[in-house]
C-alpha cells in the first residue's frame, strides 16, 4: 500500500486566489445618485406636461381678457384697429418705436387673413400682436414681424390668430390657435375649455402643424395637433 503522504509527487492542487479590485464607496454613492435622478426625471414628466397644459389654458383665457381691455381703452379690436394715422396719433411707442413696422387694420371687427396667416402673420393677423404689445398687454417688441411676432406656447410651438374657416368653425369669427400640442395634452385642454371633442364646440383640433379647414375626429397620444379656440 502506497503511503501517499510520503510521495513527493502527490501534491495538493494549488488554488490561485485572484484579488478583484474593490469598488470605492464613492462609486456606489454616485451610482445611487444617478438612479435617484433618473427616477425623479421619469416621475417629473407628468408634472411638466400638467404645467404646460395649465399654462396653455391660462393663455387661451388671458388673450380674450386683453382684447376686452384693449377694446375698452381704444374703442377698437387689436389688429383690426386703424387706420395707421389713428394709431400713431396716440404718441409714445405708437408713433416712435414701431414706425414704420406698425400695421393698421380696416376697423371692420374681423381679422383679415387666410388660414396660412395664422402662423405666418401678415396684415391684420400680424397687427393683432403688434397692437397688444404696443398697448403693454403682452410682453415682446411691437416691432417684431413675421414668425418672430408670434408668441411661443408652452409646448414649444407658436400661437397665432385667424378668422378663416378653421376646423369646421365658420369664417368671420376670430380663433386663437396653438400648434405642436401633444395629443394627450390637446385632449385635456379641450376638456378644460370645451367638450373634449376635437370636432365640435368652440375648441377644435387637427393633427398637423398648421390649422386645417377640417377638424380631427379623435385625439391620439402619438400625434401633434394644432388646437384653436374661438374668441
Amino acid at each position: 500500500m502506497k503511503n501517499l503522504g510520503n510521495n513527493s509527487n502527490n501534491q495538493l492542487p494549488v488554488v490561485r486566489v485572484f484579488n478583484f479590485p474593490k469598488k470605492e464607496p464613492a462609486f456606489y454613492k454616485r451610482l445611487v445618485v444617478l438612479i435617484l435622478l433618473f427616477a425623479a426625471i421619469l416621475q417629473s414628466q407628468p408634472l411638466i406636461e400638467s404645467y404646460r397644459v395649465r399654462a396653455a389654458s391660462n393663455y387661451f383665457k388671458s388673450i380674450p381678457a386683453a382684447v376686452y381691455v384693449y377694446s375698452d381703452r381704444y374703442l377698437g379690436f387689436p389688429g383690426d384697429d386703424g387706420p395707421l394715422s389713428k394709431l400713431r396719433s396716440r404718441g409714445g411707442i405708437w408713433s416712435v418705436a414701431i414706425s414704420p413696422h406698425l400695421t393698421g387694420g380696416d376697423a371692420n371687427g374681423i381679422l383679415v387673413g387666410n388660414v396660412a396667416a395664422a402662423f405666418d402673420p401678415k396684415g391684420e393677423t400680424l397687427a393683432f400682436w403688434q397692437h397688444l404689445r404696443a398697448a403693454g398687454f403682452i410682453p415682446g417688441s411691437p416691432e417684431a414681424t413675421g414668425i418672430l411676432a408670434l408668441p411661443r406656447n408652452s409646448f414649444g410651438g407658436q400661437t397665432g390668430i385667424n378668422s378663416s374657416l378653421i376646423q369646421g368653425m365658420q369664417a368671420g369669427h376670430n380663433k386663437l390657435c396653438m400648434n405642436n400640442v401633444p395629443g394627450a395634452s390637446a385632449f385635456v385642454l379641450d376638456g378644460r375649455l370645451d367638450d373634449g371633442l376635437p370636432n365640435s364646440g368652440n375648441f377644435r383640433a387637427n393633427a398637423a402643424t398648421s390649422p386645417s379647414t377640417i377638424a380631427a375626429t379623435s385625439y391620439l397620444p402619438d400625434l401633434r395637433y394644432t388646437v384653436c379656440n374661438r374668441l
